[in-house]
Order: C-alpha cells, then structure tokens, then sequence
C-alpha cells in the first residue's frame, strides 16, 4: 500500500474519532484556560460632594453625590447607602439606599441621594458602596451650620450695615422735658445685591436696660433701596427720663424677619450700658448692691465696751466683800 495513502487514512481515523468524542462527551474540547464564572471588576468610592437644595423653615435638603471608581469586568447589583448622623447627639437621623445597577464600562459613574434633615446644628454624612450584599467600601464627610442654608423667604441682599463709623442704629436727643425725652432714631441699611430691595420695614423697639420693659415701639416703612446702595431710615420715640434703653431695630419684607441689631441710649447720667451687655450682666450688678452687710465701727465699740465693763467689775466687790466676811469669821472664832 502507497505509504502516502495509508498517512492520509490514518489522520481521517484520528479526525473521525475525535468527532465521535467531542459528540459522546461534552467538554472534552473546551478551552483549557476557561476558570468558570467571571470575576466582577473592583469598585471603591472616588469622592462625595454635599450641595444645599430646597429648605423649609424646619428643614433642609442635601443633595450627597457619590462618585464609584469601576475597572476591568462587569459590576453586578452595585448600591448606595447614605445615612447622616446627627453630630452632637451621635443619633441617626435619615437614610436613603441608591440602586446604581450593573456597571460595566471603565471609569466613574455617579449616584446622587437627597436626604432631608433638620435644619439646625451639624451632621456627619456616611456613604456606604455595596456590590451584591457586600460592603466593599465607605467613608465620611461632616457639615456644620446648616442653619445657615435660609429659605427663599428669608433670604435677602439687604442687611443692616455692620461698620464703626456708620453704626446700624444712632440716636439724638431731639427734645428734653422735665419727664419724658424724645430721640430721634436712624436705622442704616445697605442693598449688596444687584437688584433693588422693595416692600421692606423697619421696626425701632426701646426697652427699659434693667427691667426689659418696652418704652417705646414704632414701625416705619423702609421705601425701595436701589442696588449697592446705602440708605438710612428715620423715627421718633419718647421714653421717661433718668434711664438707659436698648434700642432693638428689626428688618422685616412681608411679615418675616430679615436682620435684627442693636444700640444702646444712656439716659441715666449715673450709669452707662453698651450693647454686649445682658440681662445677666444687670442681674450681677443688682447682686452687688444686696451683698456686705458689714459691721459698722459704732456698733462694734459699743458692743465691745459692754462686755468689757459688766464682768470685770462685778468680779472685783465680791472678791473684797468675800475677803471681809472670811477675816470677820476668823477672828470671832479665835475669841
């Protein structure tokens, strides 16, 4: 037999066999790397920014953006948990959980969850990644002065001006009677906006330093400050004599509360107030007036005088009348 011939049906027999294999045993001809199911890619936290949204006048929402680094093969199932803890009390305050879904591509992907809290103190924001059920990986970011973050109705461009030497509120003493004095108020506002400030009030309240008792209250309207402008409001008061006043200005747009100050009138020649002062100042000077007590020297020379003079003299006759009486005795016994 040709040699040729017989190599040739030697390798159909091979391929022949190896057919019949591959159909009778599945498997035998898979890829000798092949090591089962695909290993997900990693995932970790790349960064977390906290913006301000939406608040109330209870409450504020945080927008907490989560940034997930992915590499190499597919992320199943991949999750968020956000939760803020209060950071005085250490007590949870809120929680969300953002499904992120299948990551498949490399690089960044984001997920964003708001959570609303409290709109007071500070808070401690935790993220938590999670692949599947697992925690692969967390970290912590903290904001404070959230009370800072106003709702639209508080918010304003226009505040009373903080300088030294143009003082949120001034007085002067317009006329000056035997009981009561009349001032002349000025409140100074300032617009550091760029667009005028409208249907703004300011309201002027004197209180009595010592009582807090309210002499004088009056409300005036504040008209339209242009942008960057300053501007000053005018008012009278008239309040007894012989005493010292906080003046209190408030700022109000539509009923709510925008800025508030405060100045100081000295009406009493004999003492002064600042506007630091507090009511616990006033109450520790009164406490000095009550404390002492002190002996005065008249009382103590009397007293001591009279304890002095009684028990020495009296001491001294019954010695000499005792000494008498005993040499008497004696001597009629001898008789």
């Amino acid at each position: 037999m040709d040699r040729n011939a017989l190599l040739a049906g030697g390798a159909v027999g091979v391929l022949l066999v190896a057919a019949v294999t591959a159909v009778l045993v599945p498997g035998v001809l898979a890829d000798p790397t092949d090591e089962g199911p695909v290993r997900p890619g990693p995932v970790d936290v790349a960064d977390v920014s906290i913006s301000a949204g939406p608040a109330t006048g209870e409450t504020v929402t945080l927008g907490i953006e989560t940034r997930i680094d992915h590499r190499r093969n597919p992320t199943h199932n991949v999750s968020v948990l956000v939760r803020a803890i209060d950071a005085e009390s250490g007590l949870l305050t809120t929680t969300e959980r953002v499904d992120v879904g299948t990551l498949t591509r490399d690089g960044e992907a984001t997920a964003t969850a708001n959570l609303t809290v409290p709109r007071e103190g500070g808070y401690d924001i935790e993220v938590l990644l999670f692949r599947e059920a697992e925690r692969v990986d967390q970290t912590e970011k903290s904001i404070r002065g959230v009370s800072a973050i106003k709702p639209p109705y508080l918010r304003s461009t226009t505040s009373f001006t903080k300088s030294e030497a143009l003082p949120p509120v001034s007085f002067s003493i317009a006329e000056a009677g035997e009981d009561r004095t009349t001032l002349d108020l000025t409140a100074t506002l300032t617009n550091s906006g760029d667009d005028p400030a409208e249907d703004l009030s300011v309201t002027f309240v004197l209180r009595q330093a010592e009582s807090n008792i309210v002499a004088s209250r009056t409300t005036v309207d504040a008209g339209t400050i242009r942008a960057g402008r300053t501007e000053s409001v005018d008012a009278t008061a008239t309040v007894p004599n012989d005493y010292n006043y906080y003046i209190d200005v408030v700022l109000l747009r539509d009923g709510v509360v925008i800025d508030s100050a405060r100045g100081a009138a000295n009406l009493d020649p004999t003492r002064t107030i600042s506007v630091n002062e507090t009511t616990e100042d006033v109450e520790l000077r009164v406490d000095d007036f009550e404390g002492g007590g002190a002996s005065t020297p008249e009382e103590t020379d009397y007293e001591a005088t009279r304890t002095e003079s009684a028990a020495p003299g009296f001491g001294v006759v019954v010695a000499l009348v005792a000494l008498l009486a005993t040499a008497f005795v004696t001597r009629r016994w001898r008789r």
